[in-house]
């Protein structure tokens, strides 16, 4: 089989303004970057408010391994297959960022026959928006710091300061660092850090604006220190929202490409799901799901952290609901949830994955049995897909769908889009139909009034299985100081590692009886959440040992090589 760039190189690529007449989306909306790619004007949205909406599909998956399991190939593949049985669909999926890209996961654009085009682009700078959200994000420290240095007429106390910068590629150097050394001329010294750019409260506030004027007004709403009395300054109060919002005024418009079969694909914001919410924007989904029959879109890692959020906060924000929520899974990450396998990035996988092995299974399997039963708190029906890979059996394949029927699944179907495209998808995509037929009773896993602490903990025991949640000092402070501002009301958007339905990487299949612990908790107030930080959850990825950047080059032509 040919390797990614090889299948995107030789697709026929369309024109987007052919794609979107697919759409019947008009000239007038498409602002083109080239002849593939094209961003969306928001008038759009005038005309097409009052259009029915189409089917709502969410693609999620059980707990990854670090090489993921095809949920973003899922995504693609499923809306290609549903194309091909003569529903009108589009997919939406996130812009990936640059730290995977040359870190360790690589690029956000599918694989192998379920990709889109054109895949270097999208998997790069695109069309600049995580770069305004990161300068957007920059600016607003940029005016702090100023305002600070020229009187601090505010009286902003330094050491509260909560907004730290942002970079887009993973750099654990950069996660705690001094600022405003050198002369009084540089600055006044302090102590800062780096967060990656799709961390960014800004970006999350992308996914989640409905237009310009929700966009300005999130932006006026970001806390980023306290004045010496203990009182919230804002980026309305430093005189910044203005000149961000100007700076994303673009960004906010979704980007248009397709397929490698030419189906039409959103693409837009790109918040990560074990830090931020972990979905695609609002916006896209609102003009996919008016111009479309089925609207595939995915949610971050596994069903306990974007689905999750998903479902209690970009739901609660759009007032969309789903009608069927697909998940992922491989046979190689139901045997790696046994605890006896360790996928290590960079270093060649265990015998053991490429062997019939229904006993790893049967041990991991209790995986799938959480995320399905996570997504059915939410009273939507699942559908479980089951990603082949070559050395999957039938008897695992038999299994596994034997098991997930067993579970409370709709219906499970062997997902073969990454080898064959839209054909090797037509079976699970006709499981989807009906699955959309099915009453569905959506309900979120907890009311906004509830408490913090209660919040947390519904989500805590409920999608983690925890026993029970610890607090730091700190958290303890922070949602004593958050109750007393009102903010208690927000929803909760959980930092977690992806790697395991606790908060330890190590604990893999269904952990029970753990104690969650909670080390500190910051608030969006801007995006509209507040996010705890459990365990060691770092804001800012590091590199790993051998970055899939060392394989990514530019031959005689010009052409990049190594990208995937």
């Amino acid at each position: 089989m040919l390797d990614d760039l090889s299948i995107c190189r030789k697709a026929k690529i369309e024109p987007i303004v052919k794609i979107a007449k697919k759409l019947k989306i008009d000239k007038k909306y498409l602002i083109p970057f080239g002849r593939y790619i094209a961003k969306i004007d928001l008038s759009i949205l005038e005309r097409i408010n009052k259009f029915p909406l189409g089917k709502y599909i969410l693609v999620t998956a059980i707990t990854p391994t670090p090489l993921g399991e095809g949920k973003t190939v899922t995504t693609i593949g499923l809306a290609m297959a549903l194309n091909r049985l003569g529903k009108l669909t589009s997919c939406c999926i996130r812009q990936p960022s640059l730290g995977p890209v040359f870190g360790i996961k690589g690029g956000a654009s599918g694989g192998g026959y379920s990709q889109v085009l054109p895949m270097e682009d999208f998997n790069l700078h695109f069309t600049g928006d995580v770069h305004a959200v990161g300068l957007a994000h920059n600016l607003a420290s940029a005016f702090l710091d100023n305002h600070i240095y020229h009187g601090n007429r505010l009286n902003i106390n330094p050491t509260t300061i909560s907004w730290r910068r942002v970079v887009d590629v993973s750099d654990r150097f950069l996660r705690n660092v001094k600022i405003g050394l050198g002369s009084s001329e540089d600055g006044i010294p302090r102590d800062s850090g780096f967060d990656i750019t799709v961390a960014s409260e800004v970006m999350a506030i992308l996914a989640l604006s409905s237009d310009y004027f929700d966009l300005r007004r999130r932006l006026s709403k970001i806390v980023l220190a306290e004045d010496i009395r203990g009182n919230p300054i804002t980026c309305e109060d430093i005189k910044v929202a203005g000149a961000m919002a100007v700076l994303l005024k673009d960004a906010i418009k979704p980007n248009l490409i397709q397929t490698v079969e030419n189906t039409p694909c959103f693409v837009h914001a790109g918040p990560f799901a074990n830090i931020a919410h972990g979905n695609s924007s609002i916006i896209a989904d609102k003009i996919a799901l008016r111009l479309s029959k089925f609207v595939v879109t995915e949610a971050g890692f596994g069903a306990d952290c974007g689905a999750e959020k998903f479902f209690d906060i970009k739901c609660r924000v759009s007032g969309f609901t789903p009608d069927v929520a697909v998940i992922v899974c491989s046979i190689r990450a139901l045997k790696v949830h046994s605890n006896k396998i360790k996928v290590i990035p960079g270093r060649p996988l265990d015998e053991a994955l490429y062997k019939e092995n229904i006993s790893l299974i049967e041990e991991g399997i209790c995986n799938l049995e959480k995320q399905i039963e996570n997504v059915k708190f939410f009273g939507i029906p699942v559908v479980v897909a089951i990603n082949k890979f070559d050395t999957d059996t039938q008897a695992e394949i038999d299994f596994v769908k034997k098991k997930a029927i067993e579970f409370g699944a709709y219906d499970c179907q062997v997902s073969e889009v990454y080898h064959k495209g839209s054909q090797g998808g037509i079976n699970l995509a006709k499981a989807v139909i009906e699955a959309t037929k099915l009453p569905k009773n959506f309900n979120f896993l907890y009311p906004l009034e509830l408490p913090i602490k209660e919040k947390i903990k519904i989500i805590a025991t409920s999608i983690y299985g925890a026993k029970d949640i610890e607090y730091s000092k700190v958290a303890e402070e922070k949602i004593n100081l958050f109750t007393q501002r009102g903010w208690d009301k927000l929803a909760i958007c959980m930092a977690k590692t992806h790697l395991s339905l606790s908060h330890d990487p190590n604990l893999k299949g269904r952990p029970k009886d753990f104690i969650l612990p909670i080390r500190d908790i910051r608030a969006s107030c801007g995006a509209g959440f507040l996010y705890p930080l459990c365990g060691k959850m770092q804001t800012m990825p590091g590199l790993p040992t051998n970055p899939l950047g060392e394989k990514i080059d530019i031959d005689e032509k010009g052409r990049i090589i190594g990208l995937s």
